[in-house]
């Protein structure tokens, strides 16, 4: 099973309007513990947890993708899909 995302995550994790393009588990996992703006929350809590789960083949890479969006929401940051 590949940690790799069919479709990359655009999303304004150093401020508004500078983007950065999140592609696979590894990236949105380092994402959630180094640059997000929230230290604590369910959507966060959850993403991490799926994103271990996908890592060690458990979970789809597709639903990692898809709580980390969850997240990025949650924690209000801007993003394209």
């Amino acid at each position: 099973m590949s940690n790799d995302w069919n479709k990359g995550v655009s999303l304004a994790l150093e401020g508004p309007g500078m983007f950065t393009t999140i592609t696979n588990n590894q990236q949105a996992s380092w994402a959630l513990i180094e640059d997000w703006p929230l230290e604590d929350g369910e959507a966060l809590d959850a993403a991490l947890l799926t994103l271990e789960a996908a890592m060690k083949g458990k979970k789809s890479a597709e639903a990692a993708r898809l709580s980390f969006i969850a997240a990025a929401h949650e924690a209000g940051i801007e993003i394209r899909e």
